[in-house]
């Protein structure tokens, strides 16, 4: 059986794999809800979700450190791994040894297209269109009134989601329309991101943990912009926790709207 990934690589599988490692957290907690408990045997330090496979499956390092020697000695028939969320030498290191799937995921489609390649490969192509038409049939038909905003994942230095990311294909779905227009994941200086004077700071839940003294401080630095702490994973998991995304969106919208 021969599959394209979405770096349009072909990878060949002998049999529907039957001993997993996926590297991606968001693609794990997919796997899981694809019923594969039994195939799945590796996962990283920051795949949190489940937490009954975050407690009980082998770890193999984190997301961009790897720990490639434990990966190769539980000899698995299929990696699925992410372009931007691992690094190319590793990946490059493991396909020496077996198949790797990479994701490469910018906006909802490629999303769902991800969803249904790896249902394919895993022989859950049902589960997989099941759950990609849960997630479209969430999708508002008619999208909220957009304020301009900048989605911080980093906070020294200060990065935020560019144009190109999966984050920023998001953003308008929550009522927001993306004030980076610069790609991937530019860093921002104070005077920056005070020229790009956004209606609102969204500061993220991950992947650097934001929390309540950092929207006191973003507010004293940035009194024109209303600071809003956000779900992190709503935003920029693109795998089932997609399911979750929608609905958390339209709450949100409807706590700044009043409605």
């Amino acid at each position: 059986m021969f599959f394209t990934d979405q770096t349009q690589r072909t990878i060949e599988l002998n049999h529907f794999p039957e001993r997993i490692v996926s590297v991606v957290p968001s693609q794990t907690e997919l796997l899981f809800d694809l019923n594969l408990d039994d195939e799945v045997i590796g996962i990283t330090k920051f795949c949190i979700h489940p937490d009954q496979w975050f407690r009980t499956k082998e770890r193999v390092g984190g997301t961009k450190s790897l720990n490639l020697q434990k990966i190769i000695e539980l000899k698995p028939d299929l990696i699925l791994a992410n372009k931007e969320e691992n690094t190319k030498e590793d990946l490059e290191a493991l396909m020496q040894h077996c198949a790797v799937w990479i994701s490469d995921i910018k906006n909802l489609s490629d999303a769902c297209s991800m969803i249904h390649s790896v249902g394919e490969m895993c022989n859950r192509r049902s589960i997989a269109n099941e759950l990609v038409s849960e997630i479209r049939n969430q999708i508002p038909v008619v999208l909220p009134e957009l304020k301009s905003a900048v989605y911080l994942i980093w906070n020294d230095p200060i990065m935020a989601a560019g144009t190109d990311t999966f984050i920023s294909d998001m953003l308008p779905y929550a009522g927001f329309s993306n004030a980076v227009i610069k790609e991937r994941y530019p860093a921002l200086s104070d005077q920056e991101l005070q020229t790009l004077n956004p209606q609102y700071i969204l500061l993220s839940s991950e992947p650097f943990p934001f929390n309540n003294e950092h929207r006191l401080d973003y507010e004293k630095r940035f009194p024109e912009s209303t600071i809003l702490l956000v779900d992190g994973e709503c935003f920029s998991w693109y795998g089932s926790r997609m399911r979750l995304a929608f609905p958390y969106f339209r709450l949100l919208t409807q706590q700044l709207t009043g409605n």
